[in-house]
């Protein structure tokens, strides 16, 4: 089969290359920099897949079946989504796990999710990215074709990405890499959450693809086990002064609400 990835180049997206052309297919891989591909079966396509003129240039190289891990506004999702639907076989949708509202039962693809449940106006006038991915799964829900499959990891890891919180790695590793505090709070620190290996979740994504039951159809990738943040920021400082020879310096905060306010990142904290 010949894939087309749009957005390819990060924490899943590499993996993701790498296992479809171990698996025999071809992947077409956009990309805004200049990339050189060390497989025969993987080739880099320049350009932004914002930039609609791109995709459809990326489309018509007549893919089987097309893997976006671009971050889209809702309304920006509207301009294209038919057209990729109508141009491929297969769509898989990267989506997220953060679209579901709080629950005190286990999560499972058919639980309720935000956008359908907040009762806070004030949060549904907003682009927050669980109400946009939510928004942008809807006209894929509506669409008159059902070749879609929509995937909703959950917090993801590899070498391009370590989430710590609220906090990417250039809010925090960059920090305690230059000698510096990491600041994190103490009720963040206490709340629970998993985390998967990117190629994990690359892996599982390989496999759907061409899959007829795959189509019109939710599917959650993510480990079982789930860990505090205080753990995780456990093995990260352990694991930081074993690899530098030095313990990075922790200051907990009573609160986190000051730093998700300065990151715009108020309603992924509530």
């Amino acid at each position: 089969m010949k894939v087309l990835i749009l957005g390819g180049t990060g924490a899943m997206g590499l993996h993701l290359t790498r296992i479809l052309a171990d698996m025999g297919h071809d992947a077409l891989v956009t990309s805004r920099s200049e990339r050189k591909a060390d497989n025969p079966r993987v080739r880099f396509l320049r350009g932004d897949a914002h930039d609609l003129v791109f995709l459809e240039q990326c489309l018509k190289e007549r893919p089987d079946a097309v893997i976006d891990f671009m971050n889209y506004k809702a309304a920006e999702f509207e301009t294209r989504y038919e057209s990729i639907l109508d141009s491929v076989g297969q769509y898989l949708f990267l989506s997220s796990a953060r679209v579901y509202a709080q629950s005190e039962t286990p999560i499972t693809e058919d639980s309720p999710r935000l956008l359908d449940v907040t009762m806070d106006k004030a949060y549904l006038r907003t682009t927050e990215y669980a109400l946009e991915k939510a928004r942008s799964e809807n006209f894929l829900r509506d669409a008159r074709q059902s070749n879609w499959t929509i995937i909703r990891p959950y917090v993801t890891y590899s070498a391009e990405r370590l989430q710590l919180g609220i906090l990417e790695k250039e809010c925090w590793l960059y920090r305690a890499l230059h000698g510096r505090s990491i600041v994190f709070s103490k009720d963040i620190a206490q709340r629970a959450t998993t985390l998967t290996y990117g190629g994990d979740v690359a892996l599982r994504m390989a496999h759907l693809i061409g899959k007829d039951r795959a189509l019109g159809e939710c599917f959650h990738i993510a480990s079982p086990r789930s860990v505090t943040w205080s753990e995780a920021l456990r093995v990260y400082v352990e694991t930081l002064e074993r690899c530098t020879g030095v313990k990075p310096n922790v200051i907990l905060t009573d609160s986190g609400d000051d730093t998700a306010a300065k990151l715009g990142a108020y309603y992924q904290l509530h």
